[in-house]
């Protein structure tokens, strides 16, 4: 596999990964850290069946058909769950589904990116998102699948691993500059 590919891949990852932890962080805090500069100055919008905080452990509950969207951005989810520090911030935050799903577009250039797991948690301790169950990420043509799929933001390191019926699987698009459309 050529090393380009691999790279391109790696960014790619990198950036729908970073998005996804990032989005479903900030959607839920108000913190803007999102894709496009004009998503951070849309509104936040989220409706769930039932949201509940615990004061005693910090856990905050949405579930039901939660929806949060904040311009481009687009969270779908059965339920999502952040587990707070005694100073309000966040430690974890997991999304559950079947699956739960993200979009949101990255740049114009880079265009919509995806994820989708039955869990994708962040957790801002150790900077390492995890999408377990049926996990893929897609942007731009490429694709990157496996049972769970892990990255940490801090190394940039990432992990795909299959299970007992799921393999990992890549999927490049050709290379424009090694594919021309007309021969002369």
């Amino acid at each position: 596999m050529p090393n380009q590919a691999i790279n391109n891949l790696k960014a790619t990852l990198k950036n729908l990964v970073t998005v996804t932890a990032l989005s479903v962080i900030a959607t839920i805090t108000a913190t803007t850290a999102m894709a496009l500069p004009s998503d951070a100055k849309k509104p936040i919008k989220l409706s769930a069946d039932r949201a509940t905080y615990k004061e005693s452990t910090g856990v905050t509950t949405y579930s039901g058909n939660v929806i949060i969207s904040q311009g481009t951005l687009k969270i779908n989810a059965d339920s999502i769950t952040l587990n707070l520090s005694k100073k309000r911030s966040i430690n974890t935050a997991i999304a559950k589904g079947r699956p739960a799903r993200m979009e949101q577009v990255i740049t114009k250039a880079k265009g919509k990116a995806k994820g989708q797991a039955n869990s994708i948690e962040y957790n801002n301790i150790t900077g390492i998102i995890t999408l377990t169950g049926n996990a893929k990420l897609t942007q731009n043509g490429a694709s990157f699948a496996g049972n769970k799929i892990r990255y940490s933001l801090k190394e940039g390191d990432v992990e795909a691993l299959g299970g007992k019926r799921q393999r990992v699987e890549l999927i490049f698009p050709p290379n424009e500059l090694s594919n021309p459309t007309s021969v002369k």
